[in-house]
C-alpha cells in the first residue's frame, strides 16, 4: 500500500511540474503579445489614417488587384462590386475564372460589362490547367503576367472591400518603405463553434508568430503571407519569380511571405477591424473541412513532425485544465496559464468581437484541432495526393516541389 501512494505522489509531482513547465511555455509567449500587440499598427488609428473618402489620394501608385476564383458564383459578384467601389484612385482589377463549373465566369462577365465598372475590371477565363501547376497560383501568375502597375494586390474571391482599404494600406506600406504587406482579414462568424474554433486559433497563435516582429529586417522567422490580402511591389515580385516560382505550392500565400522576408524586402502587416471582410466557411465544420487541405502542407507533408505536433499541441493546450481538477501546484500553474489566455482574448476580443468567456471551450477546439490535423495527412496519405475543387495534384510533385516555410 505504501509503495502505491508514493508511486501517486511522485505523479503528482511530475505532474506538477509538467504544468508549471507548460505555464512558463504559455507566458514567454502570451505576456510578449500582450505588451507589444497594441504596437502592431492599424490603419484605423488616427496615426495611419489620412481621413474619409472626402479626403481620397488623388494621385499614388497604380494598383492590380487579382481575384482568382473556382466555383465562387456565391460570393464572386459582392466581392468584385466592393473592389469598384474602392476610394483608390489608381487601380484595376482583374478577376480569374479558373474552370468554374458553375456560374462564376458569367457573373464576373456581367460586371466587367456594367457601368459600375468603367473599364477597371478584367476578366480571364481559364479553361485548362497546364501541367506542374496548381490551379490557384496559375490563376494568379497569368493575371500578374499582363499587370504593369506598381503594385500587385492578392485576393481571393470571397473577400468584402471597404472602399478605404486600398487606399489607406496603400498610404501606409508606402510611407513605411515597405515591400510586402498583409493586411489582416476580419472573419464573419456566426454561432457558438465558429468562435469556438476561431477563438482557439487566436489563442495558439501566440506560439507561432509574433506580428509585431514581422517589420524586424532582423526577425527573419517571422513573416506572414495571407491570401484575402497579399500586397506587394512589382519589382519585388518579379525579383522572386512570381507565383512561377511557387506553381505546385498548397501555401502559395504563406510561400510568398515567406520568401520577401528571407530575400531582405520590407515586410509589413497592420490590422484594420473590418477593413476587408470574409465568411470563411459556412459552419464550424466548413472551416475544419477547409483546413484540411492545408494542415499536413503546412508541415512540408512530413508525417513524423505532424504527429509530434499533434502530441505537443495536445500536451500544451490540455494540461493547464487537466490541472485545475488537481490540488497543489499543479492547480496554481493551470489557473495562471489560462489567465494568460483570459487576458490574450480579451486583447484580441476588440478586432474579432470574439469574448474571453470561449476559453472555457479550448479543449473541445483542441481535440478538434488536433483530429482535423490527423484527418489531413490521412486522407492525402490515402488519395496519394491533395485534392481541391475537384483536381487531384500527386504529393509526389506536392513533396517534391514544397519549399521550406521555417
Amino acid at each position: 500500500m505504501s509503495s502505491v501512494l508514493a508511486l501517486f505522489l511522485y505523479g503528482r509531482f511530475l505532474f506538477a511540474i509538467l504544468a508549471w513547465v507548460i505555464a512558463a511555455v504559455w507566458l514567454w509567449r502570451v505576456v510578449p503579445a500582450l505588451w507589444m500587440l497594441p504596437r502592431v499598427p492599424n490603419l484605423l488609428h488616427s496615426g495611419h489614417r489620412s481621413g474619409d473618402a472626402s479626403d481620397a489620394l488623388t494621385t499614388g501608385p497604380s494598383v492590380t488587384v487579382i481575384v482568382p476564383a473556382k466555383d465562387e458564383a456565391a460570393a464572386i459578384a459582392h466581392s468584385l462590386r466592393s473592389l469598384l467601389a474602392s476610394d483608390y484612385p489608381d487601380f484595376q482589377i482583374v478577376a480569374v475564372d479558373d474552370r468554374s463549373t458553375d456560374a462564376t465566369g458569367k457573373w464576373m462577365d456581367e460586371i466587367a460589362a456594367s457601368p459600375e465598372a468603367e473599364g477597371r475590371l478584367r476578366v480571364l477565363h481559364v479553361k485548362e490547367l497546364p501541367e506542374g501547376w496548381l490551379g490557384k497560383p496559375h490563376a494568379m501568375a497569368l493575371a500578374a503576367e499582363g499587370s504593369t502597375t506598381d503594385w500587385l494586390l492578392f485576393t481571393d474571391a470571397d473577400v468584402l472591400f471597404d472602399p478605404r482599404a486600398i487606399r489607406l494600406a496603400i498610404e501606409f506600406v508606402t510611407r513605411s518603405q515597405g515591400d510586402h504587406m498583409v493586411l489582416y482579414p476580419t472573419l464573419i462568424l456566426r454561432g457558438v463553434a465558429e468562435k469556438m474554433l476561431i477563438g482557439f486559433f487566436q489563442s495558439v497563435s501566440a506560439l507561432a508568430g509574433r506580428p509585431w516582429k514581422i517589420a524586424d529586417p532582423k526577425a527573419t522567422k517571422d513573416y506572414i503571407g495571407v491570401g484575402a490580402f497579399n500586397l506587394i511591389r512589382r519589382r519585388v515580385y518579379d525579383a522572386l519569380g512570381g507565383y512561377a516560382e511557387l506553381r505546385m505550392e498548397v501555401l502559395e500565400d504563406m510561400r510568398l511571405g515567406f520568401r520577401v522576408k528571407r530575400e531582405g524586402h520590407a515586410q509589413r502587416v497592420a490590422f484594420g477591424k473590418d477593413l476587408i471582410r470574409i465568411r470563411w466557411a459556412e459552419s464550424a465544420w466548413g472551416i475544419l473541412n477547409n483546413l484540411t487541405k492545408n494542415l499536413y502542407s503546412t508541415f512540408r507533408f512530413r508525417t513524423s513532425l505532424l504527429l509530434a505536433a499533434c502530441a505537443g499541441i495536445v500536451v500544451l493546450c490540455l494540461t493547464p485544465f487537466v490541472s485545475l481538477f488537481i490540488s497543489g501546484p499543479a492547480r496554481w500553474a493551470g489557473i495562471v496559464t489560462l489567465v494568460a489566455l483570459f487576458l490574450l482574448n480579451l486583447r484580441y476580443r476588440r478586432l474579432t468581437d470574439i469574448p474571453p468567456v470561449y476559453l472555457a471551450l479550448f479543449p473541445i477546439a483542441t481535440l478538434l484541432f488536433v483530429g482535423t490535423l490527423l484527418r489531413s495527412m490521412i486522407l492525402v496519405l490515402w488519395r496519394g495526393g491533395v485534392l481541391w475543387r475537384g483536381t487531384l495534384y500527386p504529393l509526389k510533385e506536392l513533396r517534391r516541389q514544397a519549399g521550406p516555410l521555417w
